[in-house]
């Protein structure tokens, strides 16, 4: 399989054409760096070739790399697998390094054949790390295009010398935005920030263009001529000094020590920075194999990456049902979350009707959509043509016969059967039973719900997280009778509007819910306990939770959570077991206090709506105990509560497939990313861990942390979750 196209024009120019066949997006593999490889020795062998110009035969020049190559060298090194990693990232290193020395003179640093970089849209990670190591890079005027190294997304970072050089490049401040945040940036964006060079109509034609009249010195990398100095200075003189003071801090304080690539790349540029380049290429390859080597980075790219793309790709859906894509939708219901699925699903091109009882609440829901617009137009993300377009897809209305022609309803009225049963039987007398029916819903059972169909087989349950056009995750949920058809209408939706879809089957709170809400219960438990509410939340959050269970109460409001335990409650009846958290709950709604909405809550808010701390008065009614225990007893107890509901949605069958159960914890409500999910860590911990973890919890605070049989049966037999429910695994 060609990769790489060599082509020598009657000008002298080499054009190396990067096309994968059978992919829409060029990936790197070991075979296309060593084509890469052979056509740079041919063209700087041959004394007829003026220059090279590498560009793309797809609209985009690259996604990145094949994450399975890096698993390949591991795997065939045996009992040396970070050897095998080292030599295989050197590798690379040493192939990029010839394109950027291009055949000079060590000495002179004379006689380079110059190497120009064309790239027709998206360069990201190692296509971008490839254009950085030639001696120009021409980007085509594409708005869409996004440009940059996102590797530190997926608990990795980039290691075949984007660190070193985009640091060496733009010094280490200029470089901090784009290598420990990831950030991607358009075409013109990327130009003033200094990543390209050039932004231009025709990038290859401005390349060959700019090779054929290159000198030598246009060869030569800063980095590597006699006295350069690192933009903002080198970690040895003041104002480096400074900059890697302030950037440590800043690490630590946004990751709080538990994300292993951050620091391990702020180490590689600091140690780099002070020592030769092609030392530095070896110090980075060095850090980038400890990364990989630590069992967080692999778990992250298992979900973050590969689970994450499979589910986008359709892995859950059905196989046999044809294309289900979305022409119109019917929203029923205009408040935050309706306005919000009707912003998603106008701005994928989706015919949007946008129903409530009022006009004048319908307007307001499509206003949310034109605030978005113009906020996107304010920073520089969009246009008038664009918000006209978008909005002019939104029919704001009360009338539901607009609803004929619609191939999907999305319900999103209030938390109410009867409410939700009324809609179901207006609008499915227009649209009739053909049509798809979705409900979104966060708490009630969708096998109830579809009684009010006049099809149980064409509903099915949506769940939207808020704010929905913020959040990556939609919870498909299937009801007893849900049918292939409504499943696959959901998947196709969720792809076209850009969502990460998890398909889970019915049961009280779903899966998300399902696990959240025991987080939040076992914060407030130790409230109720004397635990220090300031150690509760320092405690999550030094474990890679996003908010602490108490600040989580306050987004979602308390009131809220009143109503799901007296719901819950009435449902379970004597087997209710959280008496201890509603008794703390009540009180707080008594008092007023119901969350940021009321700006009082477990925390203090200013006139203006911001937190200022933790409510002092907490401690009047739950005095803080003299004897507190430690972090981890903490930690434990707050993690515990929720991965042992992923298992037991698993053994439920709640939870179908255990890459849904990873990627949705994750992106549903922030789980430890680190981790790579609930079921990835729990593997990481081994079952036998877990288990005499869960033994002494249940021991000290009682059996809403019992082991699990599967998880008991695992440790007994030496499973794991991703060796035993894997699809490879299944499948085999």
């Amino acid at each position: 399989m060609t990769e790489f196209h060599y082509d020598k024009g009657a000008d002298g120019v080499a054009v190396i054409t990067w096309d994968v066949p059978g992919k829409s997006m060029n990936v790197m593999s070991l075979e296309g760096f060593k084509e890469l490889d052979a056509h740079i020795d041919t063209a700087l062998a041959d004394d007829s070739v003026k220059g090279i110009v590498i560009t793309s035969g797809k609209k985009d020049f690259a996604g990145g790399m094949d994450l399975n190559v890096l698993a390949k060298m591991k795997a065939e090194a045996g009992d040396e697998p970070a050897r095998g990693l080292f030599d295989g990232v050197m590798m690379m290193h040493g192939v990029l390094r010839k394109i950027e020395r291009a055949g000079m003179d060590p000495k002179t640093l004379k006689g380079a054949k110059p190497i120009a970089a064309a790239l027709p849209g998206t360069a990201v990670g190692i296509g971008l790390e490839l254009p950085l190591s030639t001696h120009r890079i021409f980007a085509a005027d594409n708005p869409k295009a996004k440009i940059g190294l996102p590797e530190i997304m997926v608990g990795i970072f980039p290691g075949a010398g984007g660190t070193t050089r985009l640091v060496r490049k733009l010094g280490a401040m200029g470089a901090a935005p784009f290598l420990l945040e990831g950030k991607l940036s358009e075409p013109k964006k990327a130009k003033s920030a200094g990543i390209i060079d050039e932004v231009v109509a025709d990038p290859v034609a401005a390349a060959k263009e700019w090779v054929l009249n290159a000198k030598d010195a246009d060869c030569v990398k800063p980095w590597d001529q006699k006295g350069y100095k690192m933009p903002g200075g080198t970690p040895y003189n003041p104002q480096g000094f400074m900059t890697f003071v302030g950037a440590a801090a800043m690490v630590h304080g946004k990751t709080q020590g538990v994300y292993p690539a951050a620091k391990a790349l702020l180490s590689a540029v600091y140690e780099g920075a002070m020592v030769p380049f092609d030392t530095a290429l070896k110090i980075e390859a060095r850090w980038f194999t400890h990364v990989m080597m630590n069992p967080s980075s692999s778990a992250m790219i298992r979900s973050l990456f590969l689970n994450k793309e499979a589910l986008e790709k359709g892995a859950v859906r059905p196989k046999d049902v044809p294309d289900q894509q979305v022409a119109k939708v019917g929203i029923l219901g205009a408040g935050m979350m309706g306005a919000g699925i009707a912003y998603v699903s106008a701005r994928a091109g989706i015919e949007v009707v946008l129903i409530d009882a009022k006009q004048e609440a319908a307007d307001k829901g499509k206003a949310y959509s034109e605030g978005l617009m113009d906020k996107a137009i304010s920073r520089g993300r969009s246009t008038a043509e664009k918000k006209a377009e978008l909005l002019d897809k939104i029919t704001p209305t009360t009338d539901y016969a607009a609803l004929k022609g619609c191939d999907l309803i999305v319900e999103a009225v209030f938390e109410d059967p009867g409410v939700k049963a009324e809609v179901t039987a207006q609008a499915q007398a227009v649209v009739g039973a053909d049509c798809i029916f979705a409900t979104n819903t966060s708490t009630l059972p969708i096998t109830e719900l579809a009684k009010a169909a006049q099809d149980a087989q064409g509903f099915i349950g949506i769940h939207f997280f808020s704010p929905v056009d913020k959040m990556a995750l939609v919870e498909i949920i299937k009801g007893k009778q849900t049918g292939d058809r409504a499943v696959a209408k959901a998947l196709d939706y969720a792809r076209q509007i850009r969502k990460t879809p998890i398909v889970v089957n019915d049961a009280r709170f779903f899966y998300a819910n399902r696990c959240i809400i025991p987080y939040i219960n076992e914060g407030v438990r130790m409230v109720a306990e004397g635990i220090e509410p300031a150690l509760i939340e320092n405690a999550a959050k030094l474990v890679g939770m996003p908010l602490g269970p108490l600040q989580l109460v306050d987004e979602t409001s308390i009131d809220l959570g009143v109503k799901i335990a007296k719901a819950t409650k009435a449902a379970m009846g004597d087997a209710y077991p959280d008496d201890a958290v509603d008794a703390v709950l009540f009180w707080m709604y008594d008092q007023g206090r119901l969350g940021r909405k009321s700006a009082s809550g477990f925390y203090a808010y200013d006139e203006k709506g911001k937190r200022t701390g933790l409510w002092d008065g907490l401690a009047a009614q739950y005095p803080v105990a003299e004897n507190q225990p430690d972090v981890t007893e903490v930690q434990h107890r707050l993690l515990f509560a929720q991965v042992l509901e992923a298992v037991r949605a698993l053994e439920d069958g709640v939870l179908m497939d255990i890459r849904e159960g990873d990627v949705g914890a994750i992106l549903g409500w922030g789980f430890a990313p680190w981790s790579g999910g609930p079921l990835s860590w729990l593997d990481m911990l081994g079952a036998p861990r877990a288990v005499e973890l869960c033994d002494a919890l249940t021991e000290r605070y009682g059996k809403r942390f019992a082991t699990p049989k599967l998880l008991r049966e695992m440790a007994e037999k030496g499973d794991s979750f991703y060796t035993r429910f894997a699809p490879a695994a299944k499948a085999a």
